[in-house]
């Protein structure tokens, strides 16, 4: 057993027992927080605009902090750009996290002194955390990779500007360092191809124990390693023993990416974001991830079915349920208030708080009513290929078809196969079957003939590597939405059509 190993048991002992603490209260923990945000914000701009000094309790909160999204606060963004302070946080951010947001265009999310060690104590304690609970530590001792954007960044007025990977990359624990691949000057490489190049020249030879990143990025770090040496991955890296990811469903990569490893590993879910590491899977029989209530934001969750609504519940975590579908509202100690990340989240625990993250509030098809989520397709998809175990496929995005050539409207299921379905036809009549079983208003439209069953277009091998390349969205953080209201990303795939499925 190496040093880094022998050590982490009793940290992750004392890490165990202090979350302990606060995930036995979760109510009391939240007010603290939540009072502690609110003395905070009072004398800033944005506190004095909104009467923070008035509020008394969570229900004025309520009434003169409205929920919004980045344009809402994007002009205090501005303001903070320009040089201002004490304008969402008292003084100013150490960082602006640069994303490219889906209906956004590119944020600029600030992170703070007093949120920065909230999202290197996330990632730290994801992994201490499997220490405790499984007693395997042995992966500290070999090399890591964390699959991230490039740590080089710009400055303005005093604040660095970068990817969230990279700016958390500069903040690596120095025992750790030593052990993290690739270098720093490979990770400044931009371009993600090129990158990756340089990735597998330098892990080749290394003992690789823990690999972690986006499930479609780690895939062609996969392909790339076996493409050079005809070998599982698991043969290349005997010791690989862990894989850590998060930022998109695993199910439909999971296969595949097994498959390449060549054998089972352990694998850790994880929920960080530029707003805030928010959750992460605490233990391994279980797919559910932990709240972290203690992590200097407060957090209100609005049913989905009411957040276009004029006047949306907001409800604390005392107040909801299991098995149902929120949009997660964040006040954070970076100064995002009432901030609306755009994700949809469903309890599967409440003691502890476990969620599982369902899909995009702005990520549906709805084109005739029917509210089709992400959660909904990529469960229905899950259910097909398990009554289909010789197909596997590298990725797939739902749009809908409003106005075809000729006959009913229908969903149309871009999908790039790994490996094709003996039966076409039944592939997709399976996949519109778990879909009508899963939504009563797509059930209602198929059998009331306003929509047609699915249909499913092939794509060519690297259609999805092609167009996100096209958009400069290659690599990194960057995902393919799974299902969109309308067929902008649609019509990008569509000249990667597959002669046949």
């Amino acid at each position: 057993m190496g040093l880094k190993s022998f050590l982490s048991k009793p940290l992750a002992s004392f890490i165990h027992a202090s979350r302990k603490k606060w995930v036995l209260q979760p109510e009391n923990i939240q007010e603290k927080v939540y009072k502690e945000l609110l003395e905070k914000g009072r004398k800033t701009q944005f506190g004095k605009a909104h009467g923070l000094d008035d509020i008394k309790g969570v229900a004025d909160f309520r009434k003169q902090v409205p929920v919004q999204d980045y344009e809402g606060l994007s002009p205090y963004i501005e303001k903070i750009k320009e040089g201002q302070k004490d304008v969402l946080w008292p003084g100013s951010p150490i960082y602006f996290a640069k994303t490219s947001g889906t209906t956004s265009g590119v944020k600029y999310i600030p992170i703070t002194a007093a949120s920065i060690p909230y999202h290197i104590a996330g990632a730290r304690d994801t992994l201490l955390n499997y220490v405790h609970h499984t007693g395997k530590a042995a992966f500290l001792d070999g090399n890591m990779i964390f699959l991230s954007g490039s740590p080089e960044m710009q400055q303005k007025n005093g604040i660095h500007i970068g990817r969230l990977s990279g700016i958390v990359n500069h903040h690596v624990p120095s025992y750790l360092r030593k052990s993290q691949r690739p270098g720093y000057e490979t990770n400044c490489i931009e371009d993600w191809e090129q990158k990756l190049e340089k990735i597998t020249e330098e892990t080749l030879t290394s003992r690789m124990t823990l690999i972690s990143g986006i499930p479609p990025w780690v895939q062609m770090y996969f392909d790339k390693l076996t493409e050079r040496t005809g070998k599982k991955v698991k043969d290349i890296f005997p010791d690989f023993s862990v894989f850590v990811y998060g930022g998109v469903n695993f199910e439909p990569y999971k296969a595949k990416l097994f498959d390449s490893i060549g054998k089972k590993v352990d694998s850790i879910e994880t929920y960080p974001a530029s707003e805030g590491f928010i959750a992460f899977q605490d233990q391994q029989e279980d797919n559910g991830l932990l709240l972290l209530l203690n992590s200097g934001i407060f957090y209100e969750f609005i049913p989905v079915e009411e957040y276009f609504s004029q006047n949306p519940s907001r409800l604390t975590i005392g107040e909801v349920e299991l098995g149902k579908n929120y949009a997660l509202i964040m006040t954070t100690n970076a100064g995002l208030w009432a901030y609306s990340i755009g994700d949809t989240v469903k309890f599967v625990s409440k003691n502890p708080h476990r969620i599982l993250v369902t899909g995009r509030i702005k990520h549906f098809i709805s084109a005739f009513g029917e509210h089709v989520i992400g959660e909904e397709v990529e469960k229905a998809m899950k259910n097909t290929l398990l009554k289909n175990p010789e197909v596997s496929l590298v990725e797939f995005t739902v749009a809908p078809q409003v106005a075809p050539s000729e006959g009913l409207p229908y969903h149309e299921w871009f999908i790039e196969f790994e490996h094709l379905p003996a039966n076409a036809e039944k592939f997709a009549k399976e996949l519109d079957e778990e879909l009508v079983c899963l939504n009563i208003y797509y059930k209602d439209l198929i059998e009331g003939g306003i929509l047609k069953p699915l249909v499913i277009t092939s794509l060519k091998r690297n259609a999805f590597i092609e167009l996100m390349k096209s958009k400069g969205k290659l690599g990194g953080q960057n995902k393919a939405p799974r299902l969109s209201n309308d067929r902008n990303f649609a019509q990008g795939l569509e000249k990667f059509k597959a002669d046949r499925l």
